[in-house]
């Protein structure tokens, strides 16, 4: 559980630069259901850019923001249902869109379930500790953002091989960057020097998306909401199958967690790259599908409700990348496959990762004969305007993109994915994957044997009161809002 253990002297001070600073914390219900926000923080909004540094942008934290730039408010899930012309599967696949959190990555949420429990109990002191916030890329994004707009100074750690625009952004974010050795496949890399910060600094908390259950929990509490409510905008009589989603953090994958709660037969799937398959294979290597770190099981990844494990090939997405935003790859797609312009549009919405959660559901809906009565849900963490540099990469690499290319990544890496390199997660798989946590987190980062076995034997004390705790949490952060009275005096 998270500790929410109140700490009032640095209370006091964190309600005190609160006021000083104008922030107002929003409730995780109010980020599940932000229809509930006050109309006066509505009507702010409505004068805001989706990534302007301003406090009142925390309320932006939702699936549910209007789709627009500037001066948006609130409507039903962000999504998108993919078209059979461009899955070839009968199944249904929709995707949750996270291009309009505030920093265009649904990140920052979990980074705003990590930082602000510990900052309404004053475990967190805003006027001294600076926030840590390793990543491969997108979490360090949100965790950096949410900083500024809380007024707390940050550190962001990320690989020196991520995208230039995560870069250029956080410098103008970010109090401190760190770039560590390698690419999204060399975590342990990153939490070396964590380790080397916890050594020699004195002024830091270190908030680790692979171990924070503030991650699992705001999962759990919005995006698996957000999920459901997207199927049910797709009317009656359909069956919910399940969700696939990269495993990264393992963050996201608790809103699988919770759709279990909802629907009976709900299975999740967890991806990863081929290149370097982990849990289908305890493997090693390096690929290229940003924001999927690899060659460890995170903390916080609840593996005994994990029904599937698929591995995608990197070339796929890259090449898929180059096809969904080429213009020889779009004209492709109206004009071959037989797709509508604007949903060639909205494959903009699909940064790497995304497209490889949505190669996982394909996989996924044929693996098991899924119809056109079942629904495959999937994330799309951040779009492609991440990697528009990578697109520059590509063509440089392999020159420029032709309808030929596009006919072959369309037919080969597309509408030709097979069941191949996934596995069904009996009990035995199940344990054996959930026991490789033992070498990061025992071995190399200070848990206990007693600790990882609780992980696996008592699923009520380690994950479902987590999920539980989001009342709790909510409570604390009304109690700090009632303190600097600032909810009240806005007009």
């Amino acid at each position: 559980m998270l500790d929410l253990t109140i700490h009032q002297e640095n209370l006091e001070k964190n309600i005190q630069k609160a006021k000083e600073n104008n922030i107002i914390i929003p409730t995780l219900a109010q980020m599940r259901n932000p229809e509930t926000i006050p109309d006066a923080v509505q009507e702010k909004l409505g004068n805001l850019g989706l990534w302007d540094v301003d406090p009142l942008n925390l309320f932006r934290i939702t699936w549910k923001n209007e789709p627009k730039e500037r001066g948006g408010k609130f409507g039903g899930t962000n999504y998108i249902e993919l078209p059979r012309a461009l899955t070839g599967v009968d199944a249904k696949i929709i995707c949750l869109v996270g291009k309009y959190f505030p920093t265009g990555c649904h990140k920052v949420g979990a980074s705003f379930g990590c930082l602000v429990p510990r900052l309404v109990t004053g475990q967190f002191d805003a006027s001294s500790e600076k926030a840590v916030w390793p990543s491969t890329g997108n979490y360090c994004r949100g965790g950096a953002f949410n900083s500024k707009l809380l007024a707390v100074d940050s550190i962001a750690i990320l690989p020196e091989g991520m995208s230039k625009e995560r870069f250029d952004w956080l410098r103008t974010i970010a109090g401190e960057i760190i770039a560590t050795p390698g690419t999204e496949s060399n975590v342990k890399e990153i939490f070396d020097k964590v380790n080397e910060l916890k050594a020699t600094r004195d002024d830091i908390m270190v908030f680790n998306q692979f171990e924070e259950f503030g991650n699992y929990l705001w999962h759990y509490n919005v995006t698996g909401p957000a999920i459901e409510d997207a199927f049910r905008s797709l009317g009656e009589g359909l069956n919910f199958a399940g969700v696939t989603l990269t495993s990264g953090s393992a963050g996201t994958l608790a809103s699988g967690d919770y759709l279990k709660t909802v629907f009976a037969h709900s299975k999740t799937a967890v991806g990863e790259a081929l290149q370097c398959p982990t849990i289908l294979d305890n493997g090693f290597g390096a690929h290229r599908l940003e924001g999927i770190g690899d060659k460890h099981i995170p903390w916080i990844h609840n593996v005994k409700r994990s029904d599937m494990a698929i591995a995608i090939d990197d070339n796929d997405s890259m090449a898929l990348l180059r096809l969904f935003n080429e213009e020889a790859g779009k004209k492709f797609l109206v004009e071959e496959a037989g797709m509508k312009k604007e949903d060639v549009e909205h494959l903009a919405y699909m940064g790497i990762s995304g497209i490889s959660n949505m190669l996982c559901a394909i996989k996924f809906a044929k693996y098991y004969e899924l119809t056109e009565k079942d629904v495959v849900a999937t994330v799309l963490t951040d779009s492609v305007a991440m990697y528009q540099s990578r697109l520059e990469e590509l063509t440089q690499e392999e020159g420029e993109y032709d309808a030929t290319r596009a006919a072959v990544d369309f037919y080969g890496r597309l509408i030709g994915q097979k069941t191949d390199n996934l596995l069904e997660l009996t009990y035995t798989e199940r344990k054996r994957v959930h026991n490789l946590k033992y070498y990061t987190w025992v071995e190399q980062q200070g848990k206990t044997y007693e600790e990882i076995n609780a992980l696996w034997y008592d699923q009520e004390d380690s994950f479902d009161r987590v999920a539980r705790q989001a009342k709790d949490i909510d409570e604390l952060i009304q109690q700090f809002n009632e303190k600097t009275g600032l909810l009240k005096d806005l007009k």
